[in-house]
């Protein structure tokens, strides 16, 4: 029966107005409060200082194994072309070509011209005249992250 008596005594809160043992009234909440800033007071300050890193050095080891996968690629030959424009034709008026017809682009005459790599649009240029030879000056490359992009595919 005391066995009894002792559990039923461990469960039921003390009764109120008592003082609890974090030293004030369970029905109030200020028990937790006043605990929450004892914990907070027992913390030590931190320390906030900045961020110190070394600077990196490339290696001579790293730098000579991508030079060597480089120089295997610079021995690649890729198809380069120049579009000067594009247009879109019926069967009918393709069949009717001759010596002498004149295909209408949709660019103009001023625009630059495309230079395709692998198929790729890689740069824009014009077309200049070298000693009867035909030539483009490059005159704006695509942005780096596209000609990488247009590389892979």
């Amino acid at each position: 029966m005391q066995e009894s008596m002792s559990t039923e005594s461990e469960h039921t809160p003390p009764p109120e107005g008592e003082v609890t043992a974090a030293g004030a009234d369970p029905g109030t909440g200020e028990g937790a409060m006043a605990a929450e800033e004892m914990a907070m007071s027992a913390e030590p300050a931190l320390e906030v200082r900045s961020a110190q890193f070394q600077t990196l050095e490339a290696t001579a080891s790293l730098g000579g194994e991508r030079d060597r996968k480089l120089d295997l690629l610079m021995d690649l030959t890729l198809p380069v072309a120049i579009e000067l424009g594009r247009t879109n034709m019926l069967i009918r008026d393709i069949l009717d070509l001759q010596r002498g017809s004149v295909v209408e682009f949709e660019k103009l005459a001023s625009e630059p011209v495309d230079i395709l790599i692998n198929g790729k649009k890689m740069a824009e240029g014009e077309v200049v005249v070298i000693e009867k030879h035909f030539g483009i000056r490059i005159t704006n490359l695509v942005d780096a992250s596209e000609r990488v992009k247009g590389l892979g595919r």
